[in-house]
């Protein structure tokens, strides 16, 4: 477990400081205003009082209270962040602040306020930050820069970006080519569960951005197509699901192919061990922003729902997706056969609804991923290996069908509803 620190909520606050001095992060008065409204579910369902009696034993050997999935949602009147630059501040090219407001960027958010500034400057910089911070164009839009800059001055200069998931990659490569347009920039994802030959050619044909996951990656380069000799900005986004995932060696050997000069950038959403330790070897004097703010957001209603045979749990979940508010719901399952099963259920009760998991094609998942954002699916089914990395907006529901194997997960999972403000929902089922 990591050291959790004490912060402004995800939105607001943060400081700017070096590695060498210990991270401070601030935050503004607060009135918080408790939900006391009864449990939402009968006998049977949700019972306070004797849910800290029985625990969960992972395969991992964390023992879950269940106590800690139960916590109202509460109103927390902030004062509002107010970020220090507009994004005209910024120095970059007459095309790229077009690109800006095309993409419907209006104030910079925390992180790209405060991580923009010190990436133009050519820092090494470690970020702490959740999926759907803007996390993305605080990194991106400063290296477009960057590479363009070289680009004008007949220097060839690749920047690399490494994510966890194929669908990370992909979304990431999208905000891309919008930000990018009319700079003369190409791309590629190089992503298993795609072809791997269009991605040798495109690579051939030269690109100024690779966004890739550590597998595939390591792969182009033992083929030896993927050369990072010009390779002088990396990224390692969501770098703790990336050591959760088991890609710690084939991170460290990709960054070992890319130029000794070179600025580095890690964004995580935990301060682990392992993490701290990566930092700590390749970063340079880094920069530390940090708009992390507690364990869980405060806007989240999260409680459990309590059931005795597998009948009766499925009959509870149908209630609960039939209810008024369940507009988009976002289910986790531990098995990959498990999202299928449900997926099915579901289909035959009338609900719209797709499940993705790891031995989908590529394709398919984001196709049902495709659905659910644009709201023709309103339930997507999922393991926590297929949505790590996702940012789906305006979920009003989390729900875990299976208790999650630690806390972690348990936070990462619920991380996907109460977002921008917006009120969330957490339900975990567990037995009676």
């Amino acid at each position: 477990m990591y050291k959790q620190y004490s912060a402004a909520p995800k939105k607001f606050g943060g400081h700017t400081s070096t590695f060498k001095t210990k991270p401070r992060f601030g935050g503004g008065t607060k009135k918080i205003f408790s939900n006391n409204s009864k449990p939402r579910f009968g006998s049977g369902g949700i019972r306070h009082g004797v849910v800290g009696k029985k625990r969960f034993g992972s395969s991992r050997g964390e023992r879950i209270d269940f106590s800690r999935f139960i916590k109202k949602g509460v109103h927390v009147e902030e004062k509002p962040y107010v970020s220090k630059h507009t994004f005209a501040d910024f120095p970059f090219n007459p095309q790229l602040h077009k690109n800006i407001k095309v993409a419907g960027f209006i104030d910079p958010r925390p992180i790209q306020d405060q991580a923009i500034p010190t990436v133009l400057l050519g820092r090494d910089v470690f970020g702490m930050a959740n999926t759907g911070t803007g996390k993305t164009a605080a990194f991106l839009l400063p290296l477009i820069e960057k590479i363009y800059k070289t680009k004008g001055m007949g220097k060839r200069e690749m920047a690399l970006i490494m994510a966890p998931t194929r669908e990370l990659a992909l979304q990431i490569e999208s905000d891309f080519k919008i930000l990018s347009f009319g700079l003369g920039m190409f791309s590629v994802a190089c992503v298993g569960g795609l072809p791997i030959m269009k991605q040798i050619r495109e690579i051939k044909l030269g690109v100024s951005f690779v966004i890739g996951t550590p597998g595939r990656l390591r792969d182009l380069i033992d083929k030896k197509v993927l050369n990072l000799s010009t390779c002088h900005s990396v990224v390692l986004d969501e770098a703790d699901r990336m050591l959760d995932m088991g890609f710690r060696d084939e991170m460290v050997y990709i960054i070992g192919k890319i130029a000794k000069e070179r600025q580095t950038l890690f964004f995580s959403a935990t301060l682990s061990p392992d993490i701290k330790k990566l930092t700590e070897h390749y970063l340079k004097e880094p920069a530390f922003i940090s708009v992390i703010s507690g364990e869980t957001a405060k806007n989240i209603d999260q409680d459990v729902v309590r059931f005795r045979t597998k009948e009766e749990k499925l009959e509870k979940l149908n209630e609960i997706l039939k209810k008024d508010g369940s507009d988009k719901v976002l289910i986790f399952r531990e098995m990959k056969h498990s999202v299928d099963s449900l997926a099915k259920e579901l289909h035959a009760f009338g609900f719209k609804v797709g499940g993705i998991h790891g031995d989908k094609r590529s394709r398919e998942r984001i196709r049902i991923l495709d659905s659910f954002k644009k709201g023709h699916i309103n339930i997507l089914i999922a393991t926590d290996v297929a949505a790590r990395g996702l940012d789906i907006p305006d979920v009003t529901h989390v729900i875990n069908y299976d208790v999650p194997q630690t806390y972690d997960t348990y936070v990462h999972r619920i991380g996907r509803t109460g977002r921008s403000g917006k009120k969330g929902n957490a339900l975990t089922f567990v037995p009676a």
